[in-house]
């Protein structure tokens, strides 16, 4: 095994604890955004940067933290955590922690990761104790701030991961409840995937005179990545995903639904034609979740079938084939998809179910990548009348959310409630007693 004193670029700036743990991760070259990011990090200067999860980009921000913990030795104070790192999901959050004791296995930090969906008391005991680093999800830690058991007023270095991604959640009120509680001197830290107007404004208010990083996502249509498409009525996909998932060549797949129930759907019907699954989503409990997740990454799982935002922020290496199940509504998300193959110069596969209604989507995603992806017309289920499919065929219908009563559906594709009893309202915070109402988030 390579020892630290091999490490190649910026790792060689590390300290020989960290680079000990960095090596023996089997990781000896630095990822460009580690190669334009950990020096100025270490000189404590403020970050923004553009980039994907997949890049590199929490040991690039993880292993300066650490260094300046090592350096800066202090005893930890219950309650008040000198490092905090913001991240919008629970996997992600654990991932985060996970390479923080990975890689500051041989310093003396100490670290901890809050989230919801599981019980407070571990963590509050955690924090209580005092640790050097919090990794947490916004909701949680506000609910710990709010009880007195986080104090933010220590805070030396601050976090946002995935900015993006928050502002879609709608995390941004949190995150400026956060932020206020902050120290005004500080090292700051902002990531995001991508850098929309609302996004930059966030940052703005957040980083002083940052150092600007930008790391390009990988193209989708690389050669290592063999993409096709295979046409199927809607009523024929479990029968053909159960086909696909008989080679033996899938040995680790994320299958792609759009819905939290079919997710379901599928991985009931995998298990019972015998192949390991499991479904990973926001109506999961967090102990599922986690489960989930570990039984995948160990090979105990070959199948693991998931929504886009819970599979958000899960980078897995070793991934053999990504199968969308569901076909994307946005073209985009078809990028972000099949990129969790074909990592690290392996090879992958990505291979689409794609029935009438989603014909549209397919020739959305052929246009932004600007590539015909080819057809597979061998398999059992081939519909021609899928491949084939235009104007109204092409779309999928309006959705209509079930309620009681009639609900009748306008040209332009509106429902409109016309009798029985309507849903329920949502309460505004001030209505449910000053608690936010609960996110539909995954």
């Amino acid at each position: 095994m390579k020892q630290a004193n091999d490490l190649q670029g910026v790792f060689g700036l590390l300290l020989p604890e960290i680079g000990r743990a960095v090596s023996e991760a089997g990781y000896h070259t630095p990822s460009p955004i580690q190669e334009q990011s950990i020096p100025s990090l270490l000189e404590g200067r403020d970050m923004l940067g553009c980039a994907q999860t997949g890049t590199g980009k929490t040991a690039a921000f993880s292993l300066p933290i650490l260094q300046y913990l090592q350096k800066n030795k202090k005893a930890p104070v219950s309650k008040k955590p000198r490092v905090l790192i913001l991240a919008p999901t629970r996997e992600l959050a654990a991932q985060i922690g996970d390479s923080i004791a990975k890689y500051g296995k041989y310093t003396k930090a100490s670290h901890t990761v809050i989230f919801g969906g599981v019980g407070q008391n571990p963590q509050v005991k955690a924090v209580r104790h005092g640790v050097d680093v919090l990794v947490a999800t916004p909701g949680r830690l506000i609910d710990l701030m709010n009880q007195g058991y986080i104090d933010l007023t220590a805070i030396e270095i601050f976090v946002l991961d995935e900015a993006d991604r928050m502002l879609d959640m709608g995390f941004i009120h949190d995150i400026k409840k956060v932020v206020a509680k902050l120290p005004k001197k500080r090292q700051s830290l902002f990531y995001s995937a991508t850098m929309e107007p609302k996004v930059v404004e966030l940052a703005r208010t957040l980083v002083h005179n940052p150092v600007h990083v930008t790391i390009e996502p990988e193209k989708p249509a690389v050669e290592r990545i063999g993409q096709k498409v295979l046409f199927v009525d809607k009523k024929d996909k479990d029968e053909l995903i159960v086909s696909i998932m008989g080679s033996k060549k899938l040995d680790r797949v994320i299958i792609f639904t759009q819905m939290k129930h079919v997710a379901n759907k599928v991985a009931r019907r995998l298990e019972g034609a015998g192949i390991t699954s499991a479904a990973i989503h926001g109506n999961k409990s967090q102990t599922a979740r986690t489960q989930a997740l570990a039984d995948f990454k160990a090979g105990r799982v070959r199948a693991l079938i998931a929504t886009d935002i819970a599979a958000r922020g899960i980078d897995v290496d070793g991934i053999s084939h990504v199968i969308n199940y569901d076909m994307p509504v946005e073209p985009e998300t078809y990028v972000h998809r099949i990129g969790r193959t074909a990592r690290a110069g392996a090879d992958g596969d990505a291979i689409s179910f794609c029935s009438a209604p989603e014909r549209d989507y397919l020739r959305a995603i052929e246009k932004l990548i600007r590539t015909e992806i080819p057809v597979d017309t061998s398999h059992s289920m081939h519909c021609e009348k899928s491949m084939n499919a235009t104007g109204a065929d092409a779309k999928p219908g309006p959705k209509v959310r079930q309620n009681r009563g009639k609900v009748t559906v306008s040209a332009s594709g509106k429902a409109r409630h016309t009798g029985g009893k309507r849903p329920p309202r949502i309460q505004s915070r001030r209505e449910s007693g000053g608690r936010r109402p609960r996110r539909n988030a995954e």
